[in-house]
């Protein structure tokens, strides 16, 4: 057994916010592999996929972002999943838009739902940190995370979930490293957009 947990807020108004594209990530990959109905499990949302010989829970904690590691530590508590066969998926803010990066362990750098899950399950659980880039000011960081993706970053964002995705069998067996290089592969982040001087006529 493997959990994959997305982040998120679970009231309509933050459905599209850049806070809940780890519920997203969650909603792609259940609509790919044709899982069953969400219910009402673990303080969360879950259902299951089976691929190859590992079952997988799907969770989308409902217990507000913040708090996400209640629902997350009572079921990797209940299926007795070590952290280590955990993976969390969220927004980051230290990526670029567009890049991913799966991690294993490390700190929760002012991540609240990351710190959360430490707090139950200890630091050794993957983060599949999905980059949603830095509003440039700290004071700007909430609203920020709290707003719905703009229109221009639609294309590669349904790119990334999709890769993402179709990379999960990957995940189920083990094979860490490449599921990051595939993903990777699969939806390359867009270009930065340079800000520098219009060429001269």
């Amino acid at each position: 057994m493997m959990i994959l947990a997305g982040l998120g807020n679970p009231e309509p108004k933050y459905l599209k916010n850049r806070h809940n594209v780890g519920f997203m990530a969650l909603d792609v990959m259940a609509q790919a592999f044709h899982c069953g109905p969400w219910r009402k499990r673990f303080q969360g949302l879950a259902t299951e996929l089976t691929l190859g010989s590992e079952k997988l829970l799907l969770l989308k904690p409902q217990t507000f972002y913040n708090n996400s590691g209640h629902a997350i530590g009572e079921a990797a508590k209940f299926f007795k999943v070590p952290p280590e066969k955990v993976v969390v998926f969220h927004d980051e803010l230290d990526l670029a838009p567009g890049k991913f990066r799966l991690k294993l362990g490390g700190g929760a750098a002012g991540n609240n739902g990351i710190k959360s899950t430490t707090s139950q399950l200890g630091p050794n659980f993957r983060r599949g940190r999905i980059g949603v880039g830095h509003p440039g000011d700290r004071n700007r960081v909430t609203g920020y995370v709290l707003s719905d993706f703009s229109k221009s970053e639609e294309k590669w964002l349904i790119d990334l979930l999709d890769a993402i995705a179709a990379s999960v069998d990957l995940l189920a067996k083990g094979e860490f490293d490449a599921f990051q290089t595939q993903v990777t592969h699969k939806a390359p982040a867009p270009e930065p957009v340079k800000r520098g001087k219009p060429d001269a006529d």
